[in-house]
């Protein structure tokens, strides 16, 4: 009965991976590139620093898709480990997953706190709303990634085990490994920036209900609250999408991997079932708002 159930969890989590994963692949693929070109068309979102922040993470969420997601599917769904066939791409692989993650969320943090800049009343506050000072921000931000992700290249090898004889693509540090676990991957990686972008996002709505009493343009204060909207809207999916992703890391970081083959099926199961919903982050970038603003502006 064990066994059979066993073997059931693991089959139910290798067709979540196969088959919502591609569905997820697909959408991101579609979708990313359709931000890209509704931001990139209209002059009024090149000029915007927020848009130029939702545009940047568009284009590091589809490049991600490839090395993240499509990787995590071929192994976890068909069980090809392209990272234990190559010490570039295992290297490389965790190099660049990490700084797209960090640029991605970065991103995120940077556009709800510009829009929550954006719909302060005092006018001192929109001087940083600008596409000039957005753009050192944006290369400030990706340097200190690149510098910070380093270390992932110099301490992931391939590692032979001596029990099955088969190479492995993992952290060879010990300290790094535990740098990595109980820091790097659930408070710098999820936590930080959830924390950043549900507050100032909640600031920014707070500013857009009074926004209405103000003295401002009628094209700005559409452009203003739509914009608030469009990234209040990811700034939710975000919280549904890494939150949950976040506990368990911090369960596993607790419990530590338990030995019983079932309970490790069942996180296996739930692992799974996160990871799919954790990338939503990196699909979920059209939304009505941006239609109706973009129907808005070009009215």
């Amino acid at each position: 009965m064990s066994n059979a159930t066993i073997l059931s969890l693991n089959f139910a989590s290798q067709q979540i991976v196969t088959y919502v994963g591609f569905l997820l692949f697909a959408a991101g693929i579609i979708g990313n590139p359709l931000t890209l070109l509704v931001f990139l068309s209209l002059r009024t979102f090149r000029e915007s620093s927020c848009a130029f922040y939702l545009t940047f993470m568009s284009f590091v969420n589809t490049f991600h898709l490839f090395t993240g997601l499509l990787t995590y599917i071929v192994i976890n769904g068909f069980g090809i480990n392209w990272l234990n066939m190559s010490v570039f791409y295992c290297k490389f692989r965790s190099f660049y997953v990490q700084f797209c993650v960090l640029t991605s969320f970065s991103c995120m943090s940077l556009a709800t706190i510009d829009q929550f800049l954006a719909t302060c009343s005092h006018p001192r506050w929109h001087q940083w709303n600008n596409i000039k000072l957005a753009r050192y921000i944006l290369i400030g931000t990706t340097t200190v990634w690149i510098l910070y992700v380093i270390p992932f290249i110099l301490y992931y090898d391939l590692i032979l085990s001596p029990t099955t004889g088969k190479t492995t693509c993992v952290i060879t540090n010990a300290i790094f490994q535990r740098y990595d676990t109980y820091f790097h991957i659930p408070v710098l990686s999820i936590i930080v920036p959830a924390i950043i972008a549900i507050s100032f996002g909640i600031l920014a709505y707070r500013n857009v209900q009074l926004i209405a009493y103000r003295t401002i343009p009628l094209v700005r204060r559409e452009f203003d609250k739509q914009l608030t909207v469009m990234v209040l809207v990811q700034v939710f999916y975000d919280a549904i999408a890494i939150l949950p992703t976040a506990f368990l890391s911090i369960f596993k970081i607790i419990y530590n991997t338990p030995n019983n083959p079932l309970i490790t099926a069942q996180l296996n199961l739930c692992t799974s079932t996160l990871t799919m919903l954790y990338y939503l982050h990196y699909v979920v970038t059209i939304n009505r708002s941006l239609y109706k603003l973009c129907i808005f502006l070009l009215l």
